[in-house]
């Protein structure tokens, strides 16, 4: 099951190379990086706040990798923050789907919005760090 931390910080990462190259795309060019209407919540493009919650992520990950937080305690904020980002990206992503039903996949860059991209990674770090938890807490009351 060790496995299953170092999967968690792989896409987390993945997820914060994607958000860090659209806010680093947005901030120094103004525009958006793959030619995609460019959301904001609370007056700032939505990627800075995707960044933000991938660094996040990233951050407890590593730390549930290399034992600087409890296991729990860990997987609990990851699961957390993932289901934040599940709402978040997943409200730009509705948005997103008048576009997507009306010209499919040739609508975007990578075939999705990014900010469906950023969905999935959210959705899998959260059923990863949930199967981790529920798994975790049937082991330790087996040992009780």
């Amino acid at each position: 099951m060790k496995y299953l931390d170092r999967v968690i910080l792989l896409l987390s990462i993945a997820g914060l190379l994607f958000a860090g190259y659209l806010s680093t795309y947005k901030l120094f060019t103004s525009s958006c990086a793959l030619n995609e209407p460019c959301p904001y919540f609370l007056g700032l493009p939505a990627c800075y706040f995707g960044f933000v919650m991938y660094l996040a992520l990233a951050l407890l990950s590593g730390a549930l990798v290399f034992k600087k937080l409890s296991k729990q305690r860990a997987l609990n904020l990851i699961i957390f923050v993932s289901a934040l980002g599940i709402l978040f990206a997943g409200y730009f992503t509705l948005g997103e789907l008048p576009v997507f039903f009306e010209k499919g996949f040739g609508a975007y860059v990578l075939g999705l919005p990014t900010c469906a991209l950023g969905l999935i990674f959210y959705v899998l770090i959260f059923c990863l760090s949930s199967y981790k938890r529920i798994k975790t807490n049937a082991a330790s009351e087996v040992s009780d």
